[in-house]
C-alpha cells in the first residue's frame, strides 16, 4: 500500500500525482545519483575515519541515491561507522514499485531487496529502517518536509537536494523549506542538487549558502553544489530535546550499564554500535535474572482510535524490535521468536482503529471472521489482527544483544552506590568495595533505578506473575484443547506455543500487582495469581479456557504440569519509559533507560536507540514529540 506509478513505454516510473517520470530520463538516475549528489558532496573522501555521518535528503522518491550511498559505504573501508541518511518524502510508494524501478546493478539490487523488505506501513511520521545491524540506518520522514524538518532538525553532514522539479512540486523548493534545510547545517555542510534554476540558486544563498554551478549529467548540462558558509553567526535554533549529549569531537569511551534485563541490554549494543566499551553489570548469575527472564512474552502494536501517543511509540518499537530480531542467527528463528502475527481480543470494549485504509492496515487491521473462527473466538466477537506482532523469548534476544562487540558482561555484581570523582564514576557494592569506573553510567535496574541515581521520581514496583508449563505435562487434555494458531493479546497474553529445549509449552499472564515486590509470592499468593491469570485466559480465549482451566486448577500444585514465574517490574507515574540524563548539569555522565512496564519487549530496544541519538546529536528514531515524551528530565520539570 502506497503511493501508486504508472510506468511509460520506455520503463521510466511516472508519477501521476505530480505528473512528472522519475530520475529524470530513463536510464540516467543512477550516473546522477553517483556523480551529482554523491561525488558532489564529495562522497565518499568527506566521511573517511568519521565516527558518524549524517546526509538529509529531501525527497527520497524511489531510494536510489540512498542505495548508492549505501553501497559506496559498503565499499569503502574508511566509512563511517555509523551512516545516518535522513529523507522526507510525503507520498511514500508502494515496496514492489521501488524494487521494479530499482537499477539491474550487481551491487545495488541485493540493497534494493533489503530495503523493499522494510518498506511498509509508512503512516505519516517518523520511521527508522535499519540495515547493516544498525550501522546504515534510514529514517523516513513521511510528510511535509518543511513541517517535518522544523520539527526534527536533524544535524547534517551532507545535503542532497532532491524531488520533483520546481514546477512541478514548488512547496519542495520554496524559501520556508530551505530556510528549514539550513537550520539542518553546520557551517562546511556540502550541498548538491541537479536543478540549476535561478529561484533556488538565489534562494540558497539567502539561507547562508555559497553557490556554484559545475558540469551536469548528461543530458544536463550543468548541476549546482553548495557550501553552507552564511557570513553572519547562524543562530542555533531550538532543538527538539534540551542538549545533554558529549561535547562536540568527543570520542566514545567506557561505559558501565546497570542492569542486563532487556533495557540494559539494548543501550549496551546501541552504544557498542557506537564504538563505546561498554560493561554491564547485574546482580544475577546470569543475564535477564529480573523481569526480563519470562519463558516467552509477546510484542505487537497498541491501538487507538486516536492513534494515541502510545500507539505511535510501540509501532516504533515493534519495527526496531523486527529488524533487530531479524538479525538473529538463521538456526535460531522459530526456536527464539516467531512473528506469526497477534489476534487481539477487546475483552470488555470494542477494538477501535485510527484507521480503514492505506498503510495503517500493514500494521493492524480487523480480525476477519476466519481469523476469529481459527483462535475459537465467539462470532461477534471485537479483534484486530496485528499483521507484524508475535512472540519471542526475551533470553534469546538479550544474549544476542549482549554478544555485540565491545560489550562485556559482569554478573554477581550488585551495585549499591554511584559516585562521581574528577569525570568518572565509580560503582560500588553494598561492602563498598568498587566494582567498575567509566566516565558514562547508564542505570537500568528497574524499581532500583531511583534509588540508585537519586532522581526526584517516585517509580511504581508491578509485581507480576505468569503461568506456563509444557503441553507433554498435561497430556490428553492440552492434545485436545482448542489452542490458537498464533498469540492472542488482550487484558493479559497467551502464547500457545513456545519451542523450548525440553518440549512445546505455553506461556499465560501477567498478573498486575501495584505496589508489591516480596520475591518469591507466596504459595497462597502464587494461588491467587494463578486464578487471575486463568480468569484472564477464559475472557481472552473462553473455549481454551473452559477447555484448560479445569485441568490446570487440578495440576497447580502437580510438579512441572504448571509452573510459574514471577518478577518485579515498574513505570513511571505517567506509564511511560524514562530515558535521558538523569540531571545533565548537576550530575553529568548519569543517565537512564528504565520504567518499561508491561511493554519491554516492544519499547526498550527503542529507548536504547533513542538514548544512543541523543548522546551523539543522531537523528531522532521516533518524532520529536514523542521522544519529549520519554526523556527523563521531564519528570523533574515544574
Amino acid at each position: 500500500m502506497g503511493e501508486s506509478l504508472d510506468w511509460l513505454p520506455d520503463g521510466a516510473p511516472f508519477s501521476p500525482r505530480f505528473g512528472d517520470r522519475y530520475h529524470g530520463i530513463a536510464g540516467h538516475g543512477l550516473p546522477q545519483a553517483r556523480v551529482a549528489f554523491l561525488a558532489g558532496c564529495g562522497l565518499p573522501a568527506a566521511w573517511a575515519g568519521q565516527p558518524r555521518w549524517r546526509i538529509l535528503e529531501t525527497g527520497f522518491g524511489l531510494g536510489l541515491n540512498f542505495l548508492v550511498t549505501w553501497a559506496a559505504w559498503r565499499a569503502d573501508p574508511q566509512r563511517p561507522r555509523i551512516l545516518h541518511f535522513v529523507s522526507c518524502e510525503g507520498w511514500p510508494v508502494r515496496a514492489e514499485d521501488l524494487l521494479r524501478a530499482a537499477p539491474d546493478d550487481p551491487q545495488l539490487r541485493p540493497l534494493a531487496r533489503q530495503l523493499a523488505e522494510q518498506f511498509w506501513g509508512l503512516l505519516p511520521g517518523v520511521h527508522r529502517l535499519s540495515f547493516e545491524g544498525g550501522r546504515v540506518l534510514l529514517t523516513l520522514l513521511v510528510g511535509d518536509a518543511q513541517a517535518m524538518l522544523r520539527q526534527q532538525q536533524p544535524s547534517a553532514d551532507s545535503v542532497y537536494l532532491d524531488g520533483f522539479s520546481p514546477e512541478r512540486n514548488p512547496e519542495m523548493w520554496s524559501v520556508h523549506t530551505l530556510r528549514a534545510v539550513a537550520r539542518c547545517c553546520r557551517r562546511g555542510t556540502r550541498l548538491a542538487t541537479w536543478s540549476v534554476a535561478r529561484s533556488v540558486r538565489e534562494t540558497l544563498a539567502q539561507c547562508g549558502f555559497v553557490v556554484h554551478k559545475v558540469p551536469g549529467v548528461h543530458p544536463k548540462r550543468e548541476n549546482l553544489q553548495a557550501v553552507f558558509d552564511p557570513p553572519w553567526q547562524p543562530r542555533p535554533g531550538r532543538p527538539p530535546l534540551p542538549p545533554a549529549g558529549l561535547a562536540e569531537g568527543s570520542a566514545p569511551g567506557h561505559c558501565l550499564v546497570v542492569g542486563a534485563g532487556l533495557a540494559g541490554a539494548a543501550v549496551a549494543a546501541s552504544l557498542a554500535r557506537r564504538g563505546w566499551r561498554v560493561r554491564v553489570l547485574d546482580a544475577g548469575h546470569a543475564p535477564a535474572a529480573g523481569a526480563s527472564g519470562l519463558p516467552a512474552g509477546v510484542f505487537a502494536p497498541h491501538v487507538s482510535p486516536d492513534d494515541s501517543l502510545l500507539s505511535r511509540l510501540s509501532r516504533a518499537g515493534v519495527r526496531l524490535a523486527l529488524q533487530t530480531l531479524g538479525a538473529l542467527a538463521a538456526e535460531d528463528e522459530g526456536m527464539a521468536w516467531q512473528a506469526c502475527g497477534v489476534l487481539e481480543h477487546g475483552v470488555d470494549a470494542p477494538m477501535r482503529l485510527a484507521w480503514d485504509e492505506g498503510p495503517g492496515l500493514e500494521w493492524s487491521r480487523p480480525a476477519t471472521a476466519a481469523q476469529r473462527s481459527a483462535s475459537h473466538l465467539p462470532p461477534g466477537a471485537s479483534a484486530c489482527w496485528h499483521v507484524r506482532g508475535g512472540w519471542v523469548r526475551p533470553l534469546a534476544l538479550i544474549a544476542r544483544l549482549l554478544a555485540q562487540p565491545g560489550v562485556s558482561w559482569q554478573g554477581r555484581s550488585q551495585v549499591a552506590r554511584l559516585q562521581p570523582a574528577e569525570g568518572q564514576w565509580h560503582a560500588f557494592d553494598a561492602a563498598g568495595q568498587a566494582l567498575a569506573t567509566a566516565e558514562l553510567v547508564v542505570v537500568c535496574a528497574g524499581p532500583a533505578s531511583a534509588a540508585l541515581t537519586g532522581a526526584p521520581w517516585t517509580l511504581q514496583p508491578l509485581r507480576g506473575q505468569i503461568a506456563w508449563g509444557l503441553h507433554a505435562a498435561l497430556g490428553s487434555c492440552a492434545a485436545s484443547a482448542p489452542w490458537p494458531g498464533q498469540p492472542l493479546n488482550g487484558h493479559g497474553n497467551l502464547v500457545p506455543r513456545v519451542p523450548l529445549p525440553e518440549g512445546a509449552a505455553w506461556v499465560l499472564g501477567a498478573t498486575f500487582e501495584r505496589g508489591r515486590t516480596e520475591l518469591p509470592p507466596t504459595p497462597a499468593e502464587a494461588r491467587q495469581g494463578l486464578d487471575a491469570n486463568l480468569g484472564r485466559l477464559c475472557a481472552l480465549a473462553p473455549a481454551l479456557g473452559a477447555a484448560l482451566a479445569p485441568c490446570l486448577r487440578r495440576s497447580g500444585g502437580a510438579a512441572g504440569a504448571v509452573r510459574t514465574w514471577a518478577a518485579v517490574r515498574c513505570a513511571a507515574p505517567d506509564r511511560l519509559p524514562l530515558v535521558g540524563p538523569v540531571e545533565p548539569r548537576a550530575q553529568p555522565g548519569l543517565w537512564v533507560s528504565t520504567a518499561m512496564g508491561a511493554r519491554g519487549l516492544t519499547l526498550a530496544l527503542l529507548c536504547g536507540e533513542l538514548l544512543a541519538a541523543r548522546l551523539h546529536d543522531e537523528p531522532l528514531p521516533v518524532e520529536a514529540r514523542l521522544a519529549r515524551a520519554l526523556m527523563a528530565e521531564r519528570l523533574a520539570l515544574p
